[in-house]
């Protein structure tokens, strides 16, 4: 069954609304590209000024049209735009491209003929794309409806596509498509959203995502405005074995804005994205350089692959750099085994490394057949995954030969790196081998694919994040929200999360007998659902030892907060006793806008918003999940006994922090924030426990 965007991506038909003799104006252009490149299907230009537009007929008006177009290109004023769709889709044209600007970026008047036009497309069924669009190419049909220079300067695709390119921007997808084509990146789809005013970003990729001409996807993301459908449909590029290299812009974090908890302080707007995308194993990448050349690298993705880098070099000096970038990128450069090193020295003289990295010297030169043996012995080791070769200019020509006999004998990926001119690049990369031209574009571009290349075969957090994994394991729902700290505790108790004995008071002396029951030291905080942060607020006693500290503790605590928060509602005093020393942690949920339930774990305790010392996933995260995250902290030497400190309950934090991700989720949407701080994680087999909590609710 074809996907309901098949007009617009693969029309068997366009006509342009609005169109120019004229090359140079938007609706000429297209035109001009239909024909320049040769377009199989029927092309109809509208314009009551023409004849005759690129020596095709030009028809007066939509209603001269046949009927049963596929695509209406509509290159005329914004106030026109909603008045043509209802001529078109009269007509039995299925889909439209809006160029025209003017709509909801451009102010409450442009939000206004949006808003019309949004209207007619709920209640015609009509597929419109924009508005705010420069429009697509399908490469591989010719079906140009873009208004874009780019395809007459960039060089000229001759080969089938397989990559396609998806972005919100324009010109973003203009400019990463020249770069691209520079490397010799073929392509198959290029799609600019515009405004998303009818089609949303993730729905394209759903449809890249099944899309047989396309095996590779690049992205450019401002903002995503359906989370749930772009997970869905970068699940399905990851179950298709697509790569997904997406370069999210926006390093502002909006979720500042309101900081109610340390959660919302920790866990902004690009962080979820990140986190989203790690779980999804997207590429993230940061220009579009990058993207251009990891699409270009990920044509050879079914190539053996891993972290493990063999390093080949004539250049003792480039090959130690390639090691530091390889290591500083999260690779290994590991020491090769002594049979190995053997059997490399034979070909390399004595001044020359082989331990790895390797310098074979200028020496390959004199004995270039040399190469194939090294290289022979270091792809059929199970000591590496992946090997590098530096050899500028005539250096990689004369190995060329040898390094496509072995790429051909062996499944395993070989990059090599030319800084010189070597005359012999398109003939390695037809070979299978990957050329790169610059050392830190390499390892910008390899160590990320390389990562992805790993974690492909993870599928768990996909499996885990079905609808019905999803509600697993979350049994108790929430009839209201807690209220309080005591409440908030309570709940997360009854998802698993350990608590420790406390009481509730609400006069000195009932605190004082609370405590002798309890038993010294303990610990005196203030119970309010309007005080979040009770220790800047003055609501919190420490390690009181006697009855008479307790009594002074709870008017202390009453004096500061009715200070500080005048207006705040207190349900008395919690008393608890002085848990045992352990190593805190933060675990904090926020209802993300886009993604929704967002966890983050972190180093805890009244620091932890200096230190940030965090990490982030999309919930549901189970207890895998949880020690990856665990993992992830500059801090988890201190869980991991650090210095010959005790080992720390791993195990215990785990549960206990997936635990806390079913209780938020089983909140619902009413609930915008929650968090457990600190979470004390104590010596090993003594598990953890949950000193103080807090539930928000959502933002109105």
């Amino acid at each position: 069954m074809a996907h309901m965007l098949e007009p617009l991506l693969n029309p068997a038909s366009i006509a342009i609304i609005g169109a120019s003799d004229n090359p140079g104006r938007i609706g000429g252009m297209p035109i001009d590209l239909l024909v320049r490149f040769g377009y199989a299907g029927a092309v109809y230009p509208v314009n009551p000024k023409y004849e005759n537009v690129f020596g095709l007929r030009c028809y007066r008006q939509v209603e001269d049209l046949p009927e049963g177009i596929d695509l209406a290109v509509l290159a005329i004023a914004a106030e026109d735009v909603t008045a043509m769709l209802k001529r078109c889709h009269a007509r039995g044209i299925r889909a439209a491209i809006v160029y025209a600007a003017g709509f909801a970026e451009a102010g409450e008047s442009g939000a206004a003929l949006q808003d019309v036009m949004e209207a007619y497309v709920r209640d015609s069924g009509m597929l419109v794309a924009g508005p705010n669009c420069m429009g697509f190419a399908n490469l591989n049909t010719h079906a140009y409806t873009a208004f874009a220079s780019v395809f007459k300067t960039a060089p000229a695709q001759t080969e089938r596509g397989r990559v396609s390119l998806l972005t919100q921007s324009g010109n973003v997808c203009a400019a990463v498509f020249a770069i691209a084509r520079e490397l010799g990146v073929p392509f198959s789809q290029f799609i600019n959203t515009g405004n998303e005013a009818c089609i949303d970003y993730s729905a394209y990729l759903e449809y890249l995502a099944q899309d047989p001409q396309t095996d590779v996807v690049i992205g450019y993301i401002e903002e995503l405005r359906d989370g749930a459908r772009f997970i869905e449909a970068a699940s399905a590029c990851a179950e298709a074995d697509k790569p997904l290299i997406i370069y999210k812009a926006g390093e502002t974090d909006k979720g500042r804005e309101a900081v109610r908890s340390h959660t919302s302080a920790l866990a902004g707007n690009q962080a979820i994205y990140r986190a989203a995308f790690s779980q999804l194993n997207v590429i993230e990448c940061q220009d579009f350089a990058q993207m251009a050349h990891i699409a270009e690298l990920a044509r050879y993705r079914q190539r053996s692959a891993g972290r493990r880098i063999a390093i080949v070099s004539i250049s003792g000096a480039v090959g130690a750099i390639l090691a530091d970038k390889c290591i500083g990128a999260g690779l290994e450069v590991p020491t090769l085994p002594a049979a190995l090193q053997d059997t490399l020295r034979a070909g390399i003289p004595d001044y020359g490394m082989v331990s790895n990295p390797i310098d074979v010297t200028g020496n390959v030169v004199n004995d270039p057949g040399f190469v194939r043996t090294a290289l022979g012995a270091l792809a059929s080791s199970d000591a590496v995954d992946t090997i590098i070769v530096y050899a500028p200019g005539y250096l990689l020509d004369r190995m060329a030969d040898d390094l496509a006999t072995v790429v051909a004998e062996h499944g395993r990926l070989i990059v090599a790196v030319d800084t010189g001119r070597s005359t012999r690049r398109e003939f390695l990369r037809d070979a299978g081998i990957p050329v790169m031209t610059d050392i830190g574009m390499t390892m910008q571009t390899l160590a990320p694919f390389l990562h992805w290349h790993e974690r492909r075969a993870r599928k768990a957090w996909r499996a885990l994040a079905q609808p019905s994994a999803s509600r697993a394991g979350s049994t108790i729902a929430a009839t209201s929200l807690p209220g309080n700290e005591y409440e908030a505790r309570a709940w997360f108790a009854s998802h698993g999360v350990p608590t420790i004995d406390e009481r509730i008071a609400t006069s000195a002396d009932d605190a004082a007998a609370a405590a002798a029951e309890l038993g010294f030291p303990v610990a005196l905080k203030v119970l309010s659902a309007d005080v979040p942060h009770k220790t800047e607020a003055g609501g919190v006693q420490l390690r009181l030892t006697n009855a008479g500290a307790v009594r002074e503790a709870f008017h202390v605590v009453m004096d500061n907060v009715q200070r500080h928060v005048p207006t705040a509602r207190i349900d008395g005093v919690i008393v608890q006793r002085m848990a045992a020393q352990g190593v805190e942690l933060i675990v904090g949920a926020v209802r993300d806008p886009v993604f929704g339930p967002a966890l983050t774990v972190g180093l805890g305790g009244t620091l932890t918003e200096l230190y940030r010392d965090v990490t982030h996933r999309l919930l549901p995260v189970d207890a895998t999940g949880a020690r990856e995250m665990l993992q992830e902290l500059k801090a988890f030497p201190l869980l991991d006994g650090y210095r010959n400190a005790p080992l720390r309950d791993i195990d215990g934090a785990c549960e206990a922090i997936a635990a806390f991700g079913r209780a938020f989720v089983a909140l619902g949407e009413t609930a915008g924030e929650a968090e457990i701080n600190p979470l004390t994680v104590r010596e090993r087999g003594q598990g953890v426990a949950m000193l103080d909590a807090l539930v928000l609710p959502a933002a109105r």
